[in-house]
């Protein structure tokens, strides 16, 4: 049973969150997150969940209590923004070294300074390279799916990673939109009950985590990391099966719109995927062949996927919401090596746009895909930036 409501980002994680019952959730609050906790704090205080919810001082002390109570074998969820994540961010590997599946969610927003509270993908890019599989939504809809969708995948005993759950900020987490709920009871089937694997608190089989690895260790327990990694490409393809079972909505590693006959395919995340639907819709209707491409699953790295769909195409156009100052936006390298083994290589571009809040618009994506097209575009591109 389905049925649509009108709602928030932020109500529609919290709303998923509900649905699941997860163990535990500890979390601070901060812009445009917040809601997510209000909310679900207020499930807690009504009784709606069983869930333990831990108020904290800190974004560390959160995802400390997170990955501490997902060791000892509770189902564990949490959620944070741009500096929260930062303050996290000596957590971030050794959550995922000690392979804790526990789901965040992540308001995307950009990283201080200069300070600015209004949505890039700074935060999450910058935390891209710690072990965590991370998810990206387009709209409120998939928000709610992806935050049910992620401790399937997360919890697979060939996985057994922590995963985040992005959404942007403001654009997303505030502006309601409609959306088709699931059933709870068809929620917790598809979800399952938690099966931790060596927990702390099996006190017939004692385990240690967390451990000081010297260099004969350490190396070979990243490689580990490496393998679950590439595992968990072919486990999210099976849930997102099984979900579209469902509920009849279907998600690959990556989302393609139009790109089966495109000259010329952009490559972006997050909500602008849907401005960009819109920008390529305007473009055919002038007569030119574009596509365009969002990597839903944005680690692991779905380079063989992206391949496959960059493959005869005459020029590629990564647009990055975030800046890797000194070098390109991150997206683009990866991109291009995804790229590399084609016969031919498409000519790349990159468009850096969307910093801080600024706006990302279909006039602005259709000027850049046409100078492609015409050939009047440089290989780095800030799109929109006032000097």
């Amino acid at each position: 049973m389905t049925h649509d409501i009108a709602i928030n980002g932020d109500n529609a994680v919290a709303l998923a969150w509900k649905q699941i019952d997860p163990d535990v959730c500890a979390a601070y609050p901060i812009t445009p997150q917040t809601i997510i906790v209000e909310k679900f704090a207020e499930y807690v205080a009504n009784g709606e969940v069983t869930t333990e919810f831990v108020c904290v001082e800190s974004e560390h002390s959160a995802l400390t209590l997170c990955t501490s109570s997902e060791s000892a074998g509770a189902r564990t969820f949490t959620a944070t923004a741009s500096q929260g994540l930062a303050y996290m961010w000596e957590m971030l590997p050794i959550t995922a070294a000690m392979r804790t599946p526990l789901v965040m969610a992540v308001a995307n927003r950009a990283i201080s300074g200069p300070i600015n509270i209004n949505n890039d993908h700074g935060d999450a890019m910058s935390a891209r390279d710690c072990g965590w599989i991370m998810l990206f939504s387009e709209n409120v809809q998939e928000a709610y799916d992806n935050s049910i969708i992620a401790p399937r995948i997360a919890e697979h005993p060939d996985v057994q990673l922590p995963i985040m759950v992005n959404l942007d900020g403001f654009i997303l987490t505030h502006a309601i939109e409609r959306m088709t709920m699931v059933d709870t009871n068809d929620i917790r089937k598809f979800v399952g009950e938690f099966e931790p694997i060596y927990p702390l608190l099996d006190t017939k089989l004692p385990v240690s985590h967390g451990n000081m690895d010297g260099p004969d260790f350490y190396y070979p327990h990243k490689y580990q990391s490496v393998m679950a990694m590439e595992k968990a490409l072919e486990v999210a393809e099976e849930v997102f099966k099984e979900f579209a079972e469902l509920t009849g909505r279907e998600y690959h590693l990556i989302d393609e719109y139009m790109c089966d006959d495109a000259e010329y395919v952009a490559v972006i995340l997050g909500s602008s995927y849907g401005t960009m639907k819109a920008t390529v819709d305007e473009l055919r209707e002038a007569g030119m062949k574009v596509g365009c491409i969002m990597p839903r699953v944005y680690r692991p790295w779905p380079e063989k996927a992206l391949a496959a769909a960059l493959a005869g195409k005459k020029a590629v156009v990564v647009f990055d919401k975030h800046l890797s100052i000194g070098a390109y936006g991150p997206m683009f390298p990866e991109v291009v090596t995804a790229a590399a083994d084609l016969e031919q290589l498409p000519r790349m571009y990159n468009v850096i746009y969307g910093l801080g809040g600024a706006d990302a618009t279909v006039a602005g994506f259709k000027k850049t895909m046409e100078d492609v097209a015409a050939g009047n575009a440089d290989k780095i591109t800030y799109l929109g930036v006032k000097i």
